[in-house]
């Protein structure tokens, strides 16, 4: 495993060349996913579908973030912008854990359910494909670049992953199995912890007094 020095305050400009284009791609891949899933999400009334929409959304906030940062390469001001950013997008993270696990709760309180979960078959499988190739690229960049704010996108893109596994497998056995109908409901509260367990351990790495940048493997 590679191990992290101190921030490095000259990052060749192909790594941040490249760091930018994943950024912009996230942006513009995450926007039309995320449009995507919540219209289906309210046109089939699917909770877990929905939510994942939503998470989209802090998909393209966080690489809004980072292109933030990458403009900005005075050494002074690199630290003190890494744990800001870093912090920030915890914070979006929890937001929506929050978000996510109230509405599924309601659902399941008042047994509404989605009436198929075709799109969120359809959507799951897209997103997979793209979001393995955007995190391991990410993460690859953020060690090079030492920088904890690419490495905090690229953990987003991993949390993305693990979201659209568990869509696809709810999608599935719900649009398979009919009958269980609390299907949707209970894979958006999975959904929901897991985004929040996400945004939890950003602010708290972000709040370290011994917090120096880099890739968060001090």
């Amino acid at each position: 495993m590679a191990t992290c020095s101190t921030i490095n305050n000259s990052v060749p400009s192909n790594l941040v060349s490249r760091a930018r284009f994943l950024s912009i791609f996230t942006i513009f891949y995450n926007l039309i996913e995320g449009f995507a899933s919540i219209y289906f999400g309210i046109e089939d009334e699917s909770i877990s579908l929905l939510g994942f929409g939503l998470d989209s959304f802090v998909e393209v906030a966080s690489a809004v973030i980072v292109l933030m940062k990458l403009k900005n390469q005075n050494p002074d001001l690199n630290l003190s912008h890494e744990r800001r950013a870093t912090f920030l997008i915890g914070l979006l993270f929890i937001l929506l854990g929050f978000s996510v696990v109230g509405t599924a709760g309601y659902a399941l309180y008042t047994g509404s359910h989605p009436e198929t979960t075709k799109a969120g078959i359809v959507i799951s499988v897209l997103s997979l494909s793209f979001m393995f190739f955007l995190w391991r690229s990410k993460a690859e960049i953020g060690i090079k670049m030492n920088s904890s704010t690419v490495m905090a996108d690229a953990k987003c893109s991993l949390a993305c992953i693990k979201l659209s596994v568990i869509l696809f497998v709810g999608s599935l056995v719900y649009w398979l199995w009919p009958i269980l109908w609390w299907v949707d409901s209970s894979v958006a509260l999975v959904l929901g912890f897991l985004i929040f367990r996400e945004g939890y351990e950003l602010v708290q790495n972000s709040r370290k007094p011994e917090f120096q940048g880099g890739c968060g493997c001090h």
